[in-house]
């Protein structure tokens, strides 16, 4: 077990790799290839939580090869886009990022979010979830963002 911000998570590992998904966006057709991983509410019972996915986004900030997405115009996206699709509640931390450039071949360093989102895994919250995604890619001018989703119980 981890702590999260005063949340108890466990990471369910008898799960398939094949309900651990990693998947790298490129659009909303995204969400019909891979429906979202589930954990059984039985094992969640026994850690006293609720079963629910937890959604991590990365997103780069660079635009070309600048620092394109200032910390104002990520704060305004967090504010516009994101908290009113999830208004009960997400973490936001910085990382440095790198990728390699799938046009160049290059390995491009930058500067990154990382959003943390606990929901349930219904196919509406997944659609919020592309939402997001191609807002930032269409607003900002990125080739994508990473999303990675997990099954786990949760409690508050």
């Amino acid at each position: 077990m981890r702590l999260f911000n005063r949340t108890v998570l466990h990471h369910v590992p008898s799960l398939s790799s094949a309900a651990l998904a990693l998947l790298l966006l490129t659009g909303p057709a995204a969400a019909q290839l891979a429906p979202a991983p589930t954990v059984s509410p039985t094992v969640c019972e026994a850690y006293a939580a609720g079963a629910m996915i937890e959604a991590q986004l990365f997103f780069g900030r660079n635009i070309g090869s600048e620092l394109g997405v200032s910390d104002r115009d990520w704060t305004d996206f967090l504010d516009r886009e994101v908290t009113p699709r999830f208004p009960n509640g997400l973490t936001v931390v910085d990382a440095s990022g790198h990728w390699r450039d799938i046009q160049t071949g290059h390995l491009v360093r930058e500067p990154s979010k990382i959003l943390t989102l606990l929901a349930d895994g219904d196919p509406a919250t997944l659609r919020l979830i592309h939402e997001i995604v191609d807002l930032y890619k269409d607003r900002f001018h990125q080739q994508s963002v990473g999303l990675a989703i997990r099954p786990v119980c949760v409690s508050f």
